[in-house]
C-alpha cells in the first residue's frame, strides 16, 4: 500500500492535469482511481455518451444508508486568451497563494475529499463517507444528475452531501436554478439591398436577445430586494453570438445559448416555457417571409436551485464543524439541488472565494487549504462516533 499523499501534493497532482470541460477527464479519473484502489478503496464510473469523460464516485465504511457525501467537479474552465504569470496546470505558490486552474474551482476540495476518503478507510469510520467526483459542472452541471443516479441503484443511500465549491468555508444554504437553450436560427440568404424578400438570422436572433434584455429590466424592476441574492431576480444571458458570411448577405445562420438564472421561487419550467413562447412567437414572423427559415432549439441543461431546508441534517453537520451560525445564498448554482432533488440534504461550504474562479492566476490560500485538512478531521472524528 503506498503511504498516503496529503492534500496539499493531492491537489498538485489535480491540477497536473489539464481538464478542461471541451476535453477528456480521463487521465485525472485514471490516476484517481489507481490511487485509491491502492489504499483499498473500489471506486464506480459513469461516463457520457461519447466515454471520452466520467463521473467518479465511491463508498468508504460499513455497506450502511446514512452516510455523507463529499461532492466535487473534475473539470475546468479553459485559460485560452487569460494572461498567466505561471504554467496554469502547475501549482506555483507565491505569498501564501497556490496559483493554478482549479486550485480554487475546484481542485482544492477534491483533494481534500481524496484525502479524507483515505484517511476515513485507514482510520474505519462507524458511519459511511462517500466520494463524488462529477464531469461537466462547468457546462451545466450535466454530469452529476446520470451520476446521482447510478450512485441510488449501487450504494446505499446517504444522508446528506457537503458540495465543496468556494465559500471560504461559509455556510451557502440556497443558490438560484438555471437553464440553458443551444439556438441556431435558420435564415433565408438574399442580396442586402433586397432584404424584405430573406430573413437575417442575426436580425431575427436580436429580437430574442433584446427581449432578454427588456426581461432583465422588468425582473429588476419587480425585484425583492431583502431576497439575499444579488443580484435580487432572474437573469437572461447571451454570452457569445456567431452568424452570417458578409456585410451584404441577410444571414443564414446565428447561433448562441441563451440561459437564464433563476430565483428558486420562480421555477425553471416556468422560465423554460416563457423562453421557448417568445422563440415560437419569433419563428411565426419568420415563416412568414420564407417558409424555410426557423429556429432549432435544443436543451442543454437544467439545474435545479438549491432551497434553504427547515433543520437540514447537512447544514446541521456542517454548522457543528465550522463552528459558523450564520449563512447565505448564491446566484451561481452548483449540484447541491440536484442532491436535493434527489432526496438528499445539501449545501455548499468549501475553501476559496468564488471571485477567484476562472480568472488568470487563479488562486487558494494555503490557509484556507489548511482550515480544510481541520474541516475534514472534525468530520472524520464524527463519522467514527458511535
Amino acid at each position: 500500500m503506498p503511504d498516503p499523499l496529503s492534500p496539499r501534493h493531492l491537489l498538485e497532482k489535480l491540477v497536473s492535469y489539464p481538464t478542461v470541460s471541451r476535453d477528456s477527464n480521463l487521465d485525472l479519473v485514471d490516476w484517481v482511481e489507481d490511487y485509491l484502489a491502492g489504499h483499498g478503496i473500489a471506486c464506480h464510473r459513469d461516463y457520457d455518451d461519447t466515454g471520452r469523460k466520467a463521473s467518479l464516485y465511491a463508498h468508504v465504511g460499513p455497506e450502511i444508508e446514512g452516510g455523507v457525501i463529499l461532492s466535487g467537479h473534475t473539470d475546468v474552465v479553459p485559460v485560452d486568451g487569460q494572461a498567466w504569470d505561471s504554467d496554469p496546470f502547475t501549482v506555483t505558490e507565491k505569498d501564501g497563494k497556490l496559483h493554478g486552474r482549479g486550485c480554487c474551482d475546484m481542485k482544492g476540495f477534491d483533494a481534500l475529499a481524496i484525502w479524507a476518503a483515505v484517511e476515513a478507510q485507514r482510520r474505519g469510520v462507524s458511519r459511511p463517507l462517500q466520494l463524488c467526483l462529477s464531469r461537466d459542472e462547468e457546462i451545466g452541471c450535466v454530469g452529476a444528475p446520470p451520476m446521482i443516479e447510478r450512485m441510488a441503484a449501487h450504494l446505499p443511500k446517504a444522508a446528506l452531501a457537503i458540495i465543496g465549491e468556494p465559500t471560504e468555508w461559509g455556510i451557502v444554504n440556497g443558490h438560484k436554478g438555471g437553464v440553458g437553450f443551444d439556438l441556431h436560427f435558420h435564415g433565408y440568404e438574399v442580396h442586402s439591398s433586397i432584404a424584405y424578400k430573406g430573413v437575417s438570422a442575426i436580425m431575427e436572433a436580436a429580437k430574442l436577445i433584446d427581449w432578454a434584455n427588456r426581461t432583465n429590466d422588468a425582473n429588476a424592476a419587480s425585484a425583492d430586494p431583502d431576497n439575499g441574492f444579488d443580484p435580487p431576480y432572474t437573469t437572461l444571458h447571451v454570452g457569445q453570438i456567431k452568424g452570417g458570411t458578409a456585410h451584404n448577405i441577410t444571414a443564414k445562420d446565428c447561433t448562441f445559448v441563451l440561459s437564464a438564472r433563476c430565483v428558486p421561487s420562480e421555477p425553471n419550467d416556468e422560465w423554460a416555457a416563457r423562453i421557448r413562447a417568445e422563440i415560437e412567437r419569433i419563428e411565426v414572423g419568420m415563416k412568414a417571409v420564407r417558409p424555410e427559415a426557423w429556429i432549432e432549439v435544443d436543451p442543454k441543461w437544467d439545474v435545479p436551485g438549491l432551497v434553504a431546508e427547515a433543520d437540514g441534517a447537512a447544514e446541521a453537520i456542517v454548522r457543528r464543524l465550522t463552528g459558523e451560525n450564520g449563512s447565505s445564498v448564491v446566484s451561481y448554482g452548483t449540484e447541491a439541488g440536484q442532491f436535493q432533488a434527489a432526496g438528499i440534504s445539501a449545501v455548499v461550504c468549501g475553501p476559496g472565494n468564488i471571485a477567484q474562479a476562472h480568472q488568470p492566476n487563479e488562486w487558494l490560500s494555503v490557509d484556507e487549504l489548511r482550515k480544510g485538512e481541520a474541516f475534514m478531521t472534525r468530520l472524520l472524528d464524527t463519522l467514527q462516533e458511535r
